[in-house]
């Protein structure tokens, strides 16, 4: 990490009156989730649960909860880390428009974020499927490990269902719409902790630097956009952010 780098990105922060931060899973390996996809994540030894399957079998949205009653304790015992609250500070100074989050862990807003916007829905509530009653997650994770079966919907009998998006259910139109915008008025766009290979939501940072922002890229990995960025560093994301943050505050 440079910080030489950091400065000129914290730089442009303090020019900005539009930034905007897109979040992926690697910014909650800092606070302990794993990546989905990692050695030890859910999917590493779990085939996931498709929202066809869930909604016409019994067994598939058994299997569904069992892998989200796992899935849960992570996310239950996680705390934001500085890499959140550094993004929280930034919004509360007028520095940050927005967060687009790929992920569904609630950290952004437990950190103090106001405007995120969850591209993958929440794993912090569960939702019915027939009247929309949304209920926290733990109490319904809770229930199934007591039953061993999945819950129904405490107010209609309904289908429950964690909050979240899953594999064959599109993404929320409205709040893939607002991302859209949200990154074509970026004057800076921060993409972070994420492969930006999944689409649609991998094709905000390009749409963001083809209508004039800048795009930063922070991740430990290169990512297909790093050619196009205007700077890129793989490093950890809240050391990242921090160095940044500490130039920032020279400029206020």
């Amino acid at each position: 990490m440079s910080d030489d780098l950091c400065q000129v990105i914290a730089a442009w922060l303090a020019k900005s009156g539009n930034s905007v931060a897109f979040t992926g899973a690697g910014i909650s390996t800092e606070s302990g989730i794993p990546d989905f996809r990692s050695p030890g994540g859910v999917w590493a030894t779990n085939e996931p649960v498709y929202f066809d399957d869930f909604m016409s079998s019994g067994d598939a949205r058994y299997e569904y909860w069992r892998q989200k009653a796992i899935a849960h304790k992570d996310f239950a015992e996680a705390h934001p880390n500085i890499g959140h609250q550094v993004l929280a500070r930034w919004e509360e100074i007028g520095k940050l428009r927005a967060v687009v989050t790929q992920n569904i862990d609630g950290l952004h807003s437990l950190a103090g974020n106001q405007r995120v916007l969850e591209l993958h829905g929440t794993a912090r509530f569960v939702a019915c499927l027939t009247c929309t009653a949304r209920f926290e997650a733990g109490t319904m994770v809770q229930q199934f490990l007591e039953h061993d079966r999945p819950p129904d919907c405490p107010e209609c009998g309904g289908i429950m269902k964690h909050a979240t998006i899953s594999f064959g259910q599109s993404l929320p139109a409205d709040i893939l719409q607002e991302s859209t915008e949200l990154a074509e008025q970026s004057d800076v766009f921060f993409a972070m902790g994420s492969s930006l290979v999944v689409q649609p939501a991998a094709s905000l940072p390009a749409l963001a630097k083809q209508s004039g922002g800048r795009l930063v890229i922070i991740n430990r990995d290169p990512t297909p956009y790093d050619d196009m960025a205007d700077a890129v560093i793989n490093a950890s994301i809240g050391e990242t952010l921090t160095a940044i943050d500490e130039f920032l505050k020279r400029l206020e």
